[in-house]
């Protein structure tokens, strides 16, 4: 006789079949987005309020492969490297042309060479993975992803729909002081990045901005032109409230350079326009708090009588300097910066940064990474680093405005949008990188901008990629 065991229940219950999913029918709609939607998902991803970062905050606490630990986006940007490595095995393309190999490349050299003789056993795989990614796999990706101009203006208003929301949570923070702190108020704009984070929200505000305003100087139809136009002056409240010098000078001298790149009739009447309203709502009405004017004027003070976070950036840039020269060639190794400061650095530096507000608690972050992109290659990667990774930045900004003269001699005119977004995004970078350092969860916002640069510089002006 069998025993006849009782079945268990179902856990969930059984959906009728009119709401069951197939996934015959899923699959085609699937094959007909485009393949840079994996490149918007990263974006997306940004955009959520996922807590507040650690050690690794963008504005250089960690450096490359801090101690933070990854970021969603930074998962899906590896997941999106696999896509693009897919395709091209599936549809057997010549990966990348020889320039774009080199050119891209590049910061391999050095990166590889400060990863066999990091400090520590671990440093080097994190660190040479970090820099990998940035500056390397995922602009690759980018470049192999965007198949048509629609794709490059799709990214490019994913970036600032991305600044819109970041910049709305920043004003809703400072109108309530619910942001960060700053100098004992919780009025600073961090977006969701949180006070760990602190340049978050100013670098995609930046970055935003800078796309708004490339989409609006270029060739194209009025409406969106306008639409941009729009973006782009409303994005300048958030970035105001971030309280970031290096963001505003960073935004300041790439829109400068948009505007010259679309004409000098434009740049001298937009400037005109810019310093009138400036002069009218500041002076005039009065807008502007205290506390903005005070940092806005503290920034021709840097050399005179700088403030403490001054102090420290300069302790810190003196300190990569000696780094470098004990080991002029190859650096300390990466990830060596915050092992090798204290041994280099003068009495003046701090113990650290203070952050809290925003719903975190007061936390004193310590200081490590000198804030300066180029002196902190400098002092892990030596020489060859330096020479590799900016030499691969020179080179994309030297074609990007070659390709964008070859444009403008076969259609007089300012040039297209995405030329000008192209040039601006990298030229925010470079000067950004004087002030800041790569880290957190905005640094693969970096990667993407390097990415659309490459796809200017790198690309044939014309091509129009057929989908298969």
């Amino acid at each position: 006789m069998s025993l006849a065991l009782p079945r268990p229940a179902r856990r969930f219950p059984r959906l009728p079949w009119s709401a069951r999913i197939s996934w015959d029918a899923v699959r085609p709609r699937l094959r007909r987005l485009p393949p840079v939607t994996a490149l918007v998902a990263v974006i997306a991803l940004l955009a959520l309020p996922l807590g507040h970062g650690g050690p690794d905050g963008a504005g250089g606490s960690g450096g490359a492969g801090g101690a933070g630990g990854a970021h969603p986006a930074d998962v899906v940007s590896a997941l999106a490297v696999l896509y693009c490595a897919a395709r091209l095995v599936r549809d057997r393309r010549r990966p990348l042309t020889r320039t774009a190999a080199v050119v891209l490349g590049l910061p391999v050299l050095g990166t590889a060479v400060a990863a066999l003789h990091a400090f520590a056993p671990g440093a080097g795989p994190a660190g040479l993975g970090r820099y990998l990614q940035v500056f390397v796999l995922v602009p690759a990706a980018v470049l192999l992803l965007v198949r048509r101009r629609g794709d490059v203006t799709l990214l490019v208003w994913s970036l600032v729909g991305l600044a819109l929301w970041q910049g709305a949570v920043g004003v809703r923070q400072y109108a309530t002081g619910t942001g960060a702190s700053y100098q004992g108020e919780q009025v600073r704009a961090v977006g969701t990045f949180g006070p760990q984070d602190v340049m978050g929200m100013a670098t995609v505000v930046s970055l935003g901005l800078v796309c708004a305003l490339g989409l609006a100087l270029g060739r194209g139809p009025l409406r969106p032109r306008l639409l941009a136009a729009g973006c782009a002056l409303v994005l300048l409240a958030p970035l105001a409230f971030s309280f970031s010098r290096g963001a505003w000078i960073a935004t300041a001298v790439a829109c400068a350079a948009q505007l010259l790149l679309a004409g000098v009739r434009r740049a001298l009447g937009v400037g005109a326009a810019l310093l009138a309203a400036g002069v009218v709502l500041v002076g005039g009405f009065g807008i502007g708090s205290a506390m903005l004017q005070e940092r806005v004027g503290s920034i021709t003070r840097v050399a005179d009588a700088p403030d403490r976070s001054v102090t420290d950036r300069y302790t810190m840039w003196a300190a990569a300097t000696d780094m470098w020269r004990e080991r002029p060639l190859t650096g300390v190794g990466l990830k060596g910066f915050p092992e090798h400061r204290d041994a280099h650095a003068s009495l003046a530096l701090s113990a650290g940064s203070e952050t809290g507000g925003a719903g975190a608690a007061y936390v004193r972050q310590p200081l490590l990474s000198p804030h300066n992109m180029y002196l902190l290659i400098l002092a892990e990667q030596g020489l060859i680093g330096l020479l590799a990774l900016a030499g691969s930045w020179l080179a994309l900004l030297v074609l990007g405005l070659r390709a964008l003269r070859a444009e403008r001699r076969a259609r007089p005119g300012p040039g297209p949008a995405r030329a000008l977004t192209a040039c601006g995004l990298l030229v925010w970078q470079l000067t950004d990188f004087v002030y800041a350092d790569i880290g957190g969860p905005s640094t693969v916002v970096t990667a993407v901008c390097l990415g659309i640069t490459a796809h200017w510089a790198l690309a044939p002006a014309a091509e129009e990629v057929p989908g298969r």
